[in-house]
């Protein structure tokens, strides 16, 4: 006998939720990945190995060209990526109502019913 079998009866479907939470998460951890792959080997071959004179270090916009196309320009990529991911990819889910709110909305719910009795009782 198998602890984890496929039979039909024990078919089970996931969260909507969790779906998306995990497609979301893929993605990032994907474009986190790209930046590092992107990040690492760019810094090294552009800062380390090579002559540089002190004083006549190259520069793009004032930096080391090795931190702009090794740090910055992921950075820049990956903030663009992200902002697209939150306004554009990541759906908002809903997750239902809590049990705080069901229990303050029952505890209205008697008091709205309690006050129309008592003011029916009253007239």
């Amino acid at each position: 006998m198998e602890p984890y079998s496929n039979s039909s009866s024990e078919e089970f479907e996931l969260d909507p939720v969790f779906l998306n939470s995990r497609r979301e998460a893929c993605v990032i951890f994907g474009v986190w990945f790209l930046c590092m792959i992107w990040a690492v080997p760019v810094s090294y071959m552009m800062g380390y190995g090579r002559e540089i004179v002190p004083g006549n270090v190259p520069t793009v916009f004032g930096m080391p060209t090795w931190i702009f196309w090794g740090i910055v320009c992921p950075w820049l990529v990956a903030d663009v990526i992200t902002t697209w991911l939150c306004f554009r990819f990541i759906k908002n889910d809903d997750l239902g109502v809590a049990p705080e709110e069901l229990a303050q909305a029952g505890d209205a719910g008697n008091e709205t019913a309690t006050d129309e009795s008592v003011a029916k009782e009253g007239v």
